[in-house]
This record gives C-alpha cells, structure tokens and sequence, in this order.
C-alpha cells in the first residue's frame, strides 16, 4: 500500500525526534556531506584522522579508514558528496571495462563492499549510452559487476564506464598542501589525494557541486530532446527556442542513437543549439540528449574571502574564478552555499529562460543577515538580493539545509530554525528546537533525508547539535 502523508499545517505541530546520538561531538570545522544516491548515505567528518558514515535506513554509523588528512584541522573544513565515481583513479571522467559478457564488466579496480542496487553509466565503447544496473558484483581486485539485465552485445575492453556510486571530497583548514584535497570513494573504500587546494581553509567555507543524479530510471535534467543535427563542437534543436548562452557552464549527455553516452560541459548556446569544446562523435538526428547540472565541477567559496574556486574533477585542476561581478563582501563564520536546482515555480522552471541550476544561493555569515548569488552562466555576483524581513542575521553555529523551494536555517545555537522562500524571496519563522545546545561552532552538521515511496516523497531534517553528540530529525509537513 502506498504511503501517504495525511499531516496539515496548524492541525499538527512540527516535532523534533531523536535519533541514534553522533559517534563524537561537533566541534569546530566537524561536519556532515550528504549523498542522495541509494541510501542516502552521510559523511561524517570529525577530525583529520577521523570519519564516519551514518546511515539514515539503519540510524547507525561506521567508522571509515583514516582520511589523514593534511593541514590543520577546525573551521574552514568542508566536504561534498559526488554522484559518480572512477575508484581510485584522479582526473578521468571513465574507466575502461578489461572484459565481459552481456550481463558483466570486469573492472580494473578493488572493489571493497557490495554494490548492488547502485548503477553504472557506459560512456563510450561497446554498449555506450546504457545505464545499467547492479545485481552483484566480486568483492576484491578486478572486481566483477553482473547486471540485473542483459544486452544484446556484450560488453568488452573497449567499453568505458564510471560507477553511479557516491565519492566525498573533503578540503581541510590549515595551509593547503599535499594531502589537504582528499576523496572518499564508495566503493573501494579508499581515501585518495588529488590537485592541491589553491588556498588555506580557515573561518568558515562551503563547497557546492551544480551536478545531477540518476534517480533509477533517469538522469535529473533541466531540459531534454533529440537532436535535429550537430557538427565536431554543437548539437543542435531546431524546435527550441534558447535564451543566448543561458546553458553555459551546464552539462549535456547523449542518452541514446548516434554518439550515446558522451558527456559535456557547455560552453555557449544561441536559440537552437548548444557548443562544446568538441565530440568524438558528432550528433546526428536520431541523438536523444538530456541537459544537467555539472558533475564536473566543484565550488569553493568563503574562508573569509570574495575569492571563488572551481575544481575540474575530469581534468584535476583547480581554477581561480574572475566573476565579471565580484561578490560585494567576505563571507564569515556562518555563512552558506546552497546550489538552487530544484524550484517549482514556473519562472524558474521555463526551458527558453531557466533558472533553475544557475544560482549558488549564499548568506555571507559573519553576524551580518545580507544575501547573495552568484550565477553560474554570467560569472557574476547579484549582492545583497532584497528580501524580506532582512533582520535575523548569521554567525558562528549557523546551519543551513537547501531542499526544492526553500533554505532552511538554524540561527546560531539557538534552535531557532527559519525558512527562506528562494521564489518569494522572503524569510519566516519555522520551528524552535527546545533542546539545549553547547557553544556555537563552525561546521555545517544539518542535512535532509527522503523517504520515497512511489509518487510520495516524505522529507526529514536532520541536525547535530551544536558541541555535542545529541543528533534530532524533524518530518516537514
């Protein structure tokens, strides 16, 4: 029987519910990165030797291998979930299958744990375009992946992949080096180092991945179609009706007919097609295409600067951002980045004018209640955007949780949660959470989980207190 939610605003009250308690305290720089793959697993980053995964179906946590990380451990470090993975490999967008059959790859990494229910994307290569997904697999090196279904070619060493399996990257605080820029891959279980972070992470940071997800069935997608043509660096539509470069900085993927399973970042678009820096094969008129967010890249912003990163995943290369608008002040301690993808509203949702996906959404922190956005197309900062009432201000144990049309916000270690309207622009009160919190730290430890059950989705909050281990969920209603 399909769940439904019978709840109702005024006639039942929000509840805070406690969960299992956080295996260490929070303290400054601890904090949590969420992955919405299959089971909605959660980093817990406590320190630079230490680090737990929670799992919300089972309410538990298992400890990691040591990041050991580099660098000084406290405020300004921050990590991020990625939707897909290469295992151990730096700077490749694939991996390249040695063998296989119509139902299995064999691969050339360790695979360290199960991975059934997760999926697999085939880039290039015989079967390219497919996603395909896990029934097993070896556990071990060159680990064997069979399929749930088979295909009419099988698989073989020309065919490339990347796992639709989660990876968390993590900068620490401290004078950046060596080992200060890691990943926690899923499913080998391993922490690699990759391109040194350009700058020392210190007060407070944030980092934001603008990508997608495969939710199953599909990638999540902005907008979608077949091609009516392409050439070596365009795909083109001819039935659309594009806003000039408005999917600059996004990503397209080939989903299925000529040139299937490539994936791109958008350099430029006019009303009817879209550039890229160039294809191995060129799209024809029987190309299906999906338009994304980029999983490509990374964000970095805050630690007490205006100065914004981008992170080249495919490429390993950190790139220093000249927005065309600076941001117009430095983010402190408190402050938040949250990639808006998600909103319902129709002037967010229009294909020819979209905005869903261009915004990083960020309150500056620091005591000050000024927000931000920074677009991802234009390069440029809009500051200090006109909401209302504009007088709750941010600082030092500030939490932030972005879910569809809103922001949630723990003010400090109050307890006293907002929720900003992203659409409407406008700030009001939520709930308070009564629990008494210890000192106010940096380190964002708030995150959401969905229960999903056919057409209903059930969406819970989640929150570590402020210096402590007491961890509470609310149900929205």
């Amino acid at each position: 029987m399909t769940t439904t939610n019978g709840n109702k605003k005024i006639l039942d009250l929000k509840r805070w519910e406690f969960c299992t308690p956080a295996p260490a305290n929070t303290a400054a720089g601890v904090c949590m990165a969420s992955s919405n793959l299959r089971k909605q697993l959660q980093l817990y980053l406590v320190n630079a030797t230490t680090a737990y995964l929670y799992s919300p179906e089972e309410d538990g946590y298992v400890q990691l291998p040591s990041p050991a990380l580099g660098g000084t451990f406290g405020a300004g470090a921050v990590a991020r979930s990625v939707n897909w993975s290469v295992g151990t490999s730096v700077g490749s967008l694939a991996l390249t299958a040695t063998a296989g059959s119509t139902t299995t790859i064999t691969t050339n990494q360790t695979l360290a744990r199960d991975l059934r229910g997760f999926h697999v994307h085939f880039l290039a290569g015989t079967n390219a375009g497919k996603v395909k997904e896990i029934a097993s697999n070896t556990i071990g090196s060159n680990g064997v992946i069979t399929f749930t279904e088979a295909e009419g070619a099988a698989f073989d060493n020309t065919s490339q992949y990347r796992l639709l399996t989660p990876r968390w990257f993590v900068v620490n605080a401290g004078t950046a080096g060596a080992a200060t820029w890691k990943f926690y891959d899923y499913a080998t279980n391993t922490w690699t180092a990759a391109a040194q972070n350009p700058a020392n992470g210190a007060t407070d940071g944030r980092l934001v991945i603008p990508g997608t997800y495969y939710n199953g069935s599909s990638f999540e997608y902005f907008a979608s179609g077949t091609a009516t043509g392409g050439t070596g660096t365009t795909l083109q539509n001819s039935g659309k009706a594009w806003t000039t470069n408005q999917w600059t900085n996004y990503q397209v993927i080939i989903t299925g007919g000529t040139g299937a399973g490539q994936v791109r970042t958008i350099t430029a678009n006019d009303a009817t097609s879209i550039t890229v820096a160039t294809w191995g094969t060129n799209p024809s008129t029987d190309s299906t295409y999906v338009i994304t967010g980029n999983d490509d890249h990374i964000y970095w912003l805050g630690n007490g600067a205006v100065t914004l990163y981008r992170y080249n995943l495919g490429a390993n290369t950190w790139t220093t951002l000249s927005p065309g608008v600076a941001r117009g002040g430095a983010p402190g301690a408190g402050m938040s980045a949250s990639f808006a993808s998600k909103v319902t509203d129709s002037s967010w949702t229009n294909e020819n004018a979209i905005i869903n996906g261009r915004r990083i959404y960020s309150f500056r922190g620091g005591g000050v209640a000024t927000l931000d956005y920074y677009d991802i197309p234009s390069n440029a900062w809009t500051n200090a955007i006109t909401y209302s009432p504009a007088t709750e201000t941010f600082t030092t144990g500030s939490k932030y949780i972005y879910t569809g049309n809103y922001i949630y916000i723990q003010k400090e270690a109050t307890g006293r949660w907002f929720r900003y309207s992203i659409p409407e622009s406008n700030m009001e009160g939520w709930t308070t959470m009564l629990y008494t919190q210890g000192a106010a730290v940096v380190g964002d430890t708030a995150f959401d989980v969905d229960y999903v059950d056919g057409a209903t989705t059930i969406k819970y909050l989640y929150m570590i207190i402020n210096t402590g281990a007491v961890v509470l969920r609310m149900m929205v209603i």
